[in-house]
């Protein structure tokens, strides 16, 4: 999710807030960064993060998304968004809705990020790199980005990379529930309700692991 420290609508506060109105038990805080501003965002999200964790019910994450920067230097940026204390950090795929530089998604997923939202056409090649490294590849709740979901399913399912389903909240009208999370994954093909409950799972897999870390 994204507050205005990107290109979000609400404070982090606020959007925490209305998650939890609408029954969310987990959320991260990954606004967009680059190197122009990673220094500035990632602190103030893990200050709010720790400021308001005594104060909610909802498991909040710090994290970043990385985007639209050059694929060779990525690796760079996944470690320093982790030096900076992002313990969520997603790389902005090749969505066919954005220019994004080809070559993004494999530098990525060669970096070591988590997540890599939106990845457009991604490759069987590269699905298999993110499977092998337990990168996890998005099925997005946004419009444009969404259009190919389909492909990121199929190539997914067929490959065995791990799937979540992501909003990618900029607003409060964004913020989906639990049954939008299933509409959105049979959109995409994914038919059987053992996938669907697999798939929704290991988002609350990332979300624990991280608690434990």
């Amino acid at each position: 999710m994204h507050t205005l420290l990107s290109d979000g609508a609400l404070l982090p506060a606020e959007l925490i807030q209305r998650a939890y109105h609408a029954g969310y038990r987990a959320m991260a805080l990954t606004d967009h960064v680059d190197m122009s501003n990673m220094d500035f965002v990632i602190p103030r999200i893990v200050e709010a993060v720790n400021e308001l964790s005594g104060y909610t019910d909802v498991t909040v994450l710090p994290g970043a998304e990385i985007t639209h920067v050059p694929p060779k230097l990525i690796r760079g940026l996944v470690k320093k968004a982790r030096k900076l204390g992002a313990q969520i950090v997603i790389v902005h795929g090749e969505t066919l809705a954005e220019p994004v530089a080809p070559g993004t998604n494999r530098a990525g997923i060669e970096a070591g990020a988590d997540i890599i939202s939106h990845p457009g056409l991604i490759s069987r090649a590269d699905a298999l790199k993110a499977r092998h490294k337990g990168i996890a590849l998005e099925i997005t709740a946004r419009k444009g980005h969404s259009i190919s979901n389909g492909h990121v399913a199929k190539i997914a399912m067929e490959t065995g990379a791990l799937l979540v389903v992501n909003t990618d909240s900029h607003g409060p009208e964004d913020l989906i529930t639990r049954e939008r999370a299933k509409t959105i994954l049979q959109a995409a093909g994914i038919s059987r309700i053992s996938d669907i409950n697999r798939i929704l799972k290991n988002s609350e897999k990332i979300v624990h692991a991280f608690r434990r870390s």
